[in-house]
């Protein structure tokens, strides 16, 4: 379930506000589609409430049977996937779905063991994450998933501004006001989702995930040399600031 059960799914979805889950739109045009396959029943009403306070649509099954028939029958846009279901499970699921369908697919397990984790990846997982797990997290691998798919442009805004700084998601071109701000692509990828989280605190572990595909470790400072340059190329006198939030991760504060 959860990380911290329901009582912090209550925390995340008051805490947000509503341009915090902007990449996911909540109109029809570009409402968000997601199947998830788990038998825990609980765990399945805490993401439905969830991922619906981002306006995403979610179907459920609660076995391995279904869920194949299902994913093969209707179009999803990211399947969620338990390892461990009754009937079928989730890794003979994703191998008879992987001849047939794309679909991008999120596994999650109670297994932490690697070999766990290289079958689920084998099979045709685009990502894996480990119960229990923190739905920010698997927001922010939705996110990578969708990125990597290429369907991330229809179910996010193209312009993004904040504080005089405008960010093009179509042409990658970073403005503040009326000048150029030249960042390299690790630089825009970074900057995009700290303004689309405007306010909020982005946490290291949500930008290693986006940017590569991991948590971050204690030592590894490339986020940090990032953040460093980001900043020399984007705090103006009145403009937008890259905080610190020491522990957790960084926030951008118009």
């Amino acid at each position: 379930m959860f990380h911290d059960g329901q009582h912090r799914l209550k925390e995340v979805t008051m805490s947000r506000s509503s341009s915090d889950g902007s990449f996911i739109s909540s109109t029809p045009q570009a409402q968000l589609s997601i199947f998830l396959v788990e038998d825990d029943v609980e765990l399945c009403a805490l993401m439905v409430d969830y991922f619906k306070q981002h306006g995403c649509r979610v179907e459920i099954s609660h076995d391995g049977h279904t869920g194949l028939l299902r994913s093969l029958a209707e179009k999803f846009d990211v399947i969620i996937l338990d390892a461990m279901l009754p009937l079928l499970d989730g890794f003979g699921l994703l191998r008879l779905l992987r001849k047939q369908n794309a679909t991008p697919v999120i596994m999650l397990t109670a297994r932490t063991a690697q070999k766990d984790r290289i079958t689920g990846l084998d099979a045709g997982a685009d990502d894996y994450l480990p119960k229990p797990f923190d739905p920010d997290e698997l927001l922010a691998r939705i996110r990578a998933v969708l990125r990597r798919a290429g369907t991330a442009k229809s179910v996010q805004a193209d312009v993004i501004e904040v504080g005089g700084l405008l960010l093009n998601a179509v042409s990658r071109e970073v403005r503040y006001l009326t000048r150029r701000v030249a960042v390299t692509v690790v630089e825009f990828d970074i900057l995009e989702m700290l303004m689309r989280s405007s306010g909020r605190v982005v946490s290291r572990d949500e930008l290693a995930i986006a940017l590569y595909q991991r948590r971050s470790t204690p030592y590894e400072r490339s986020l940090d040399v990032h953040i460093s340059h980001l900043r020399k190329k984007i705090e103006y006198v009145s403009g937008p600031v890259i905080q610190t939030i020491r522990g957790i991760g960084y926030r951008l504060t118009p």
